[in-house]
């Protein structure tokens, strides 16, 4: 009769590691989609600022180019000088390459971890 009653008694507390175990399966769920889903749209809004900030680059390389051609009175100068500026540019990046690295490295360790850190500090429902 005693093994009876534990019999009982354990069948419940079974039943209930299982909802807890598949509870816990599904809350990780959930969060690895919350997660997923902020870095994913983080990216997608990223990619429209560099998209932006490229367009705006391009149109005043032309207009600086446009310009420089006016002052020089002659197209090929100006667009040539536009060139050459970039160039110049370029080679200051070039033989300051670890310089701009790490802190671009750091910069995108840091927005990771402000997303993560970002979905742990969202209060559970």
């Amino acid at each position: 009769m005693e093994e009876a009653k534990k019999e009982e008694q354990q069948q419940p507390v079974l039943d209930q590691l299982k909802d807890y175990a598949e509870i816990k399966l599904k809350l990780a769920k959930y969060k690895a989609i919350d997660s997923g889903s902020t870095i994913f749209a983080s990216l997608i809004a990223d990619v429209a600022v560099a998209i932006t900030m490229l367009l705006a680059f391009v149109f005043a390389s032309f207009t600086l180019a446009f310009y420089l051609a006016e002052v020089f009175q002659s197209d090929w100068k100006g667009f040539g000088a536009t060139a050459i500026l970039y160039l110049l540019i370029a080679l200051i990046v070039k033989f300051n390459k670890a310089g701009f690295e790490k802190p671009l490295a750091n910069a995108f360790v840091m927005k990771f971890f402000k997303n993560k850190q970002e979905n742990n500090d969202r209060p559970a429902n």
